[in-house]
């Protein structure tokens, strides 16, 4: 062959990849699908199958495309995500194009535009809002497990995929837990293709896979990460799935005592941990029920405080026990400020995390505590919680404030009973 013959065949994806970094339709025979989504480890290949379907979307190339896909959205996490993995990574949409091909990065329009005309559009997960407005034929979700605001950004760029014949979208992941990718899961139109570190051995650095395999095979968090399991409970969570399932219910009976605890963040700036807000009550008969998890990220002191007691008002709360750890005076301060009329008491953490949650555990093993509802993404953390904490290092914020509040509820120490005289 001749220099441009060998270009020309090493760029034939189709011809390199694997089955499953190909579409469904044409790596196994698969049905009319809406959601290509591709469950693999670490460095199994995800962001080459990602980067190679756009390519084949915008170029018009089969088994991707019968014509020309002229809008496309590509979704990472952050936006630094977007542009040092998905567009300019070493597998990213620039390296799989030959020069002839290759579109126009415009970094700050976070825009790609090919020869033919057709375009693709960055957007971080950071900000859903973004995504309101523009419309698309298809796009590309990358690492859509690891997305703090998952839910409302995968719900805004639904509205928009609203172009061509058949809308679609592929999502490549290093699956974790969560309530969105369940759903996909059982979505009948989600077709799901897997892949394990293992099977890209020959594209990894000589001796990774040993290394890795021997530290990490067959524990928790190597079958996630390198085989690209969905484990849906830790081994030493605090909280089973069963055991949540066993504790819903529809309606909580009269209560007798509610509370709103909330865990106010360091910081509001993108990306900062979530304020934890959560609701919950005392029947008559010592039983707890959690009522709502009002949770939020991004929110300034004025907005979390606002949130607090709206659900504050909407349940005719008792008390707001709040933690001021991060914020001291300053929190009960703004809390005051959108109503000085709501009881406040203020709590410091002086033990671990671990050790707070434990008896607040104790308590739904005694089937004590039921949940009014589902609440998917605090329930995420509680199955997610051990004693290392979070399996994603970040803060339990909605585990903090469930903690607080039934601890407020059912584990302050409380006054002796009066003595009885005569015995």
């Amino acid at each position: 062959m001749n220099e441009a013959e060998a270009q020309h065949l090493l760029a034939d994806w189709a011809l390199w990849a694997r089955p499953d970094q190909l579409p469904p339709s044409a790596a196994q025979g698969g049905g009319p699908w809406n959601i290509w989504l591709v469950l693999g480890g670490r460095g199994a290949g995800k962001t080459r199958a990602g980067a190679e379907w756009v390519r084949g979307l915008a170029l018009g190339q089969a088994p991707f495309a019968h014509r020309p896909v002229g809008r496309i959205a590509l979704v990472a996490e952050t936006m630094a995500d977007l542009r040092e993995v998905m567009v300019e990574g070493v597998s990213g949409i620039l390296a799989v194009h030959p020069p002839g091909e290759r579109p126009k990065w415009e970094p700050t329009r976070r825009r790609l535009e090919w020869p033919n005309g057709a375009v693709a559009q960055g957007f971080s997960a950071e900000d859903p809002e973004s995504l309101r407005g523009p419309q698309f034929a298809a796009a590309w979700l990358d690492e859509l497990a690891k997305w703090k605001r998952a839910e409302d950004t995968f719900d805004m760029l639904q509205f928009g995929l609203r172009l061509g014949e058949q809308p679609r979208q592929m999502v490549t992941t290093t699956p974790r837990p969560s309530a969105l990718l369940r759903r996909l899961l059982a979505d009948p139109h989600t077709a799901v293709t897997r892949a394990t570190t293992a099977d890209n051995a020959l594209h990894l650095a000589p001796g990774f896979l040993t290394h890795v395999l021997k530290r990490y095979g067959g524990t928790r968090l190597g079958r996630q990460e390198l085989d690209g399991e969905l484990i849906e409970d830790r081994p030493d969570a605090l909280w089973t799935r069963p055991a949540l399932e066993a504790a819903r219910t529809q309606k909580a009976p009269p209560l007798q005592r509610i509370v709103v605890a909330v865990d106010p963040p360091a910081s509001s700036r993108a990306g900062a941990d979530a304020c934890g807000i959560v609701c919950a009550g005392m029947d008559a008969t010592g039983g707890l029920h959690v009522l709502a998890d009002d949770s939020a990220s991004g929110l300034r002191p004025a907005q979390w405080a606002a949130r607090v007691v709206a659900l504050y008002r909407r349940f005719e709360a008792d008390l707001i026990v709040a933690e001021v750890n991060q914020g001291g005076e300053m929190v009960q301060a703004v809390i005051g400020e959108v109503d000085p009329t709501v009881a406040v008491e203020q709590v410091r953490a002086t033990r671990g995390k671990y050790v707070r949650a434990e008896p607040v555990a104790a308590l739904y093993e005694q089937g004590r505590v039921h949940h009014c509802g589902a609440f998917p993404t605090l329930e995420d953390e509680l199955c997610d919680f051990g004693p290392e904490g979070l399996s994603s290092g970040r803060s339990p914020d909605r585990l903090d404030a469930l903690v607080w509040a039934l601890t407020a509820l059912a584990l302050k120490p409380q006054a002796p009973p009066p003595r009885v005289r005569g015995l």
